[in-house]
């Protein structure tokens, strides 16, 4: 089985001021409690180098396999986070490999 690493940038809307405060704690919160789910980090950017190219906050989940990453998506724990970023940001990417 290969792990899959799920990372989600965001662009919070400028009308968000605490956006990216509440995305971190439903994260934390919510996302450790799925199956299959190995690791979860949230917040934002400590690079030094100044490329986040306006995203302003990042999730990235570790998966046990594709499979988990599958379940998770349409999960009620994932919801609260999914629904929070839909309605408070400007752009979100999303990029999954596989580790």
């Amino acid at each position: 089985m290969t792990e899959i690493v799920h990372v989600v940038l965001v662009e919070w809307d400028e009308a968000t001021a605490t956006g990216a405060d509440r995305a971190t704690e439903l994260a934390q919160e919510h996302l450790p409690t799925i199956d299959g789910v190995l690791s979860v980090a949230a917040g934002p950017s400590v690079s030094p180098e100044g490329m986040e190219s306006g995203f302003q906050w990042a999730l990235v989940v570790r998966f046990r396999d594709a499979v988990a990453r599958d379940a998770y998506l349409p999960h009620p724990a994932h919801q609260p986070v999914a629904d929070h970023i839909g309605a408070h940001s400007a752009r979100v990417v999303v990029f999954d490999v596989e580790a």
